[in-house]
């Protein structure tokens, strides 16, 4: 399983965004490019500790049990929920968070393993920063195959 710990796929996944255009269509979903960018960059947060969502009930229950789809070779599936906090309705600058996703990609990955969060995710629980890395880069692969790249 690919992680965004490693440089060669942190490269990948900025080389990735460098393809993404102002009109980049979504495959699936309701977000645009520029929200899409933003929700990553929200979600980037989280991992990082510099923000926290409540757990929710329903992942209290269950999240421990489902988990590994946040860190397993299977792709995420379409349309999947998502945390609240980091949805993303209202519009963004496409520029200006294609550069902030970026920046906060290429930090989390300098920072290493070591100083990633230990907040619990808020619907899947305490993850290791193995396993932090791997979610990270698979949830950016998930929307970026979105808008086709």
């Amino acid at each position: 399983m690919n992680s965004i710990f490693e440089q060669c796929h942190t490269n990948e996944m900025i080389a990735r965004i460098q393809r993404l255009r102002p009109d980049s269509q979504p495959r699936w979903g309701n977000m645009n490019v520029a929200q899409m960018l933003a929700h990553c960059s929200s979600f980037q947060e989280i991992a990082m500790g510099n923000s926290s969502s409540s757990r929710s009930w329903l992942g209290v229950i269950i999240g421990k049990f489902v988990k590994p789809i946040f860190y397993n070779d299977k792709p995420l599936p379409r349309n999947m929920s998502t945390i609240p906090d980091i949805m993303i309705v209202d519009e963004r600058d496409f520029d200006a968070e294609k550069e902030t996703l970026i920046q906060k990609i290429i930090t989390f990955q300098n920072n290493g393993p070591e100083n990633c969060t230990t907040r619990p995710h808020p619907f899947f629980g305490k993850f290791s920063p193995e396993e932090w890395g791997k979610g990270i880069y698979k949830h950016l692969d998930h929307h970026l195959k979105q808008f086709g790249v």
